[in-house]
């Protein structure tokens, strides 16, 4: 088994992503490693991963460097063993399909096989405990932009709000989202919208924007849709230093910040409009 990791510059993650994504539809491991740079790994038998030079392509000037490897014949075990459950805010319990569920917490399954973004990386959790800790109003609907495996959209609509719905750029996203909310007995509504090039963006009165600074800077540029802007929105997937930036963008929608939380090298920020 072969292991083919393209390593990026983190500003420009988000766009490579969805280029690799075209190549390589079932997914990919994705990994923060020092410098600014990340790592995303698909696995493949000889003949079975992307070319390479479509994968330099792919990555285009935000390549840092394209590392194969060969991994032991046990790499699906091991695989395994790096999706772990985790415990939110003593409410939920996100886990892969393969581990038990807790009796005392709300359960919340997400299968990684299917997209990148189940729950255990930094950005994810702080929108995941913000997410938590909102008073859920009646008849609130919720909007997930870039919602990748689905975990937010699926985690709000296991805390009570409804209408749930979400958007993402990728069609494996797409499907991996409604498969997973029809997984956990919950509805979601998903589509495909590109929110670099798509226009406003569709909203509702809490906004999840789990997104590179890259990627929530273009969702400032473009506005909401009929230029209604969200009550709630709660913005993750920014380094520490970034934060400031995103508040500002987001003021000009009149959405202030209340909130603010930090793990490891990541913030998450809630702005709430008065």
């Amino acid at each position: 088994m072969i292991r083919l990791a393209v390593r990026v510059r983190r500003e420009d993650a988000d766009v490579v992503l969805a280029e690799l994504l075209e190549l390589a539809p079932g997914g990919v491991e994705e990994t923060d490693l020092a410098g600014g740079v990340i790592e995303y790994a698909v696995y493949g038998a000889p003949g079975e991963l992307p070319d390479l030079p479509d994968v330099q392509a792919a990555a285009g000037g935000a390549l840092v460097e394209v590392v194969t490897t060969e991994v032991a014949d046990d790499w699906a075990d091991r695989w395994r063993q790096f999706h772990r459950p985790i415990e939110i805010g003593g409410r939920l319990y996100v886990r892969p399909p393969w581990e038990p569920a807790h009796d005392d917490l709300m359960d919340l399954v997400i299968d990684p096989g299917q997209a990148f973004g189940t729950g255990a990386h930094h950005t994810t959790r702080l929108c995941l405990e913000l997410l938590a800790d909102e008073d859920v109003p009646d008849a609130a609907g919720v909007m997930d932009l870039g919602c990748g495996s689905g975990v937010l959209a699926i985690a709000a609509a296991k805390l009570g709000w409804g209408p749930v719905a979400g958007v993402d750029h990728e069609l494996e996203s797409v499907r991996a989202t409604a498969e997973n909310a029809e997984a956990n007995g919950v509805t979601v509504t998903v589509e495909r919208f590109d929110l670099i090039r798509g226009g406003p963006i569709p909203t509702a009165p809490l906004v999840l924007a789990n997104l590179l600074r890259p990627l929530l800077l273009c969702v400032a540029r473009a506005g909401f849709t009929a230029g209604d802007a969200p009550h709630t929105l709660i913005a993750s997937g920014l380094l520490t230093h970034e934060a400031d930036e995103i508040a500002a963008a987001f003021a000009r929608h009149g959405l202030h910040e209340t909130d603010r939380r930090t793990s490891a090298e990541w913030a998450a920020l809630v702005l709430r409009r008065p």
